[in-house]
């Protein structure tokens, strides 16, 4: 069963997340799925995970991320990961800065029936902020 799961968000990463095929959330995100980001919209099941996941990639046309580790036990996955991209459409309110960037973040899916049940993220909003130059880096004799 880990394995299976294992399989089910690495196809997530990869096939929607890095090569932008939204049809594909049909099949991996339950209709009760719900999304637990502070920092992001809620994203509540599939019709929810395409337009968040339209809006990122819209955001960040060349959006890419590497699965650095991956943990899975009973129903629920963990992976940590980079995300990179370039800043070239409106996110969030914030106009394209034309900006790289590079972040780390952790994910915690539950899996059932096959599909993505709940989803648990944490993420460096923070340091994608001071990257794209909406808020400014720490310097000397900044706390």
């Amino acid at each position: 069963m880990s394995a299976d799961n294992k399989a089910l968000v690495r196809r997530y990463v990869e096939e929607v997340l890095n090569r932008k095929n939204l049809a594909l959330i049909d099949q991996l995100v339950a209709p009760t799925f719900i999304a637990h980001d502070s920092s992001m919209p809620d994203a509540k099941g599939p019709a929810g995970v395409k337009q968040l996941a339209a809006m990122v990639h819209a955001s960040f046309p060349d959006l890419h991320f590497t699965v650095e580790d991956m943990v899975a036990e009973g129903d629920k996955v963990v992976y940590r990961y980079t995300v990179r991209g370039t800043h070239q459409g409106d996110f969030m309110g914030i106009p394209p800065t034309g900006r790289q960037f590079a972040v780390t973040g952790i994910h915690i899916y539950r899996v059932g029936d096959g599909k993505f049940q709940e989803e648990w993220e944490n993420w460096d909003m923070l340091g994608l902020m001071r990257q794209l130059g909406v808020l400014p880096q720490p310097g000397p004799g900044k706390k």
